[in-house]
């Protein structure tokens, strides 16, 4: 009786093991934080963001300034009414919606949808369209890429040459398209519904390029060129641009919404990514998968161990470790296996002085937060050590 006991008890222990060890999802961006420039829909990002696990520091680089009473756009459509188009390209729904309401408020606005009820009437994607039909019209044509680059092959296989094409603007100069309709002979009209001005309150762009020289970002997003171009700018006038480029050039992933929105930053050789559809889900789908794909998994002390950007995962469970800790961490994965001074940690932990007692007390920290205390060998009388296992290649991490 007391064997079958026994037999019972071990089984059960041997079943629960596992459900101890078990450990909950790693959603794809638990332990990163993104950089989220946009001003338009930032809270849509932002929620998509966090939802998979990502931090998020939000820094609108730009802010929308509508143009109701703007001269320049007050002269283009009273120009276009006078003059009809040939063809005219909406680009954005809001841009679209914005210069209706302006011409109605001049009195022009039936003047203008008679114009556009008889033109050739092209919308970049299904919610410019929805806005052109809300207002009474049809496109005639909308492509299923929602490119800008599609509308322009279009336009040059119909023919081009002395024609009027007028182009709503969103805030972009879109120089390449523009260029290319007129090297075809047409005559380009761009309509200026609003403009990008900088935020009103440039504290949030400011932190946010303060993360980007001191390590604190793992991604930053951009939704348009202007916002690209806004955070650069602030960034020379700070005296740090040379700064920002090299984090954005090595350390930061960079992720564009659609190929217009890289141009800016591709000038200065930042690699970009994008998306393959111009949409904030897809953007967000990038980052699920490249940032956790340039983490490396460590084989220390009988663990795996991935060191993200404010959290470190061992065992597939998530481990949130402080600013002091991931200071440590990093100079320690830097040469995984090899002992680094204590001196060495120091100079490693910010804001820590000269008190070589402050990495004893972070280091123990550290090792609380991880849970698993062996994965950092005390050396004696020189420093510490990544438990890198014996069977991993320590040729290659030159570990002892």
């Amino acid at each position: 009786m007391h064997d079958q006991q026994q037999s019972q008890q071990q089984s059960q222990s041997e079943q629960g093991a596992p459900q101890e060890l078990a450990a909950p999802d790693v959603r794809p961006l638990d332990g990163f934080t993104v950089g989220v420039t946009a001003a338009r829909r930032a809270e849509e990002l932002g929620t998509l963001l966090e939802r998979r696990g990502a931090q998020v520091q939000h820094a609108p680089a730009l802010r929308i300034v509508p143009l109701p009473d703007d001269t320049e756009l007050l002269a283009v459509t009273q120009d276009l009414v006078d003059s009809a188009p040939d063809v005219v390209v909406a680009t954005t729904a809001i841009g679209f919606r914005g210069w209706i309401e302006a011409a109605e408020g001049w009195g022009l606005g039936e003047a203008l949808l008679g114009r556009l009820a008889g033109v050739e009437l092209l919308a970049r994607g299904p919610k410019v369209r929805g806005a052109i039909r809300a207002a009474g019209l049809t496109e005639k044509w909308s492509p299923a890429s929602e490119s800008m680059a599609e509308v322009l092959d279009r336009l040059l296989e119909e023919g081009v040459s002395g024609r009027r094409i007028a182009l709503q603007l969103h805030g972009e100069p879109l120089p390449g398209f523009v260029e290319a309709l007129r090297a075809g002979g047409a005559e380009v009209v761009g309509v200026p519904v609003y403009r990008w001005m900088p935020p009103e309150d440039i504290g949030p762009v400011d932190r946010l390029l303060d993360a980007l020289t001191g390590g604190g970002l793992d991604a930053v997003t951009f939704t348009s060129a202007p916002a690209a171009a806004s955070l650069l700018r602030r960034a020379e006038e700070r005296g740090i641009r040379e700064e920002v480029l090299a984090a954005l050039r090595h350390e930061v992933l960079t992720v564009c919404v659609g190929p217009v929105t890289a141009l800016p930053l591709q000038a200065l050789d930042i690699p970009t990514l994008q998306p393959e559809r111009f949409r904030l889900g897809p953007l967000v789908q990038v980052l699920c998968r490249e940032l956790p794909g340039r983490v490396e998994s460590l084989p220390v002390a009988g663990h795996r161990v991935e060191i993200r950007g404010h959290a470190v995962v061992v065992n597939g469970a998530l481990r949130p470790v402080p600013p002091a800790g991931m200071a440590l961490l990093r100079a320690l994965a830097r040469r995984p296996g090899w002992v680094v001074s204590r001196a060495d940690l120091l100079r490693a932990l910010p804001g820590a002085g000269r008190d070589e007692h402050a990495v004893e007390t972070a280091m123990a920290r550290l090792r609380v937060a991880l849970g698993a205390p062996k994965l950092i060998q005390t050396v004696v009388k020189r420093g510490y050590r990544l438990s890198l296992d014996p069977h991993a290649d320590t040729d290659k991490y030159g570990g002892e």
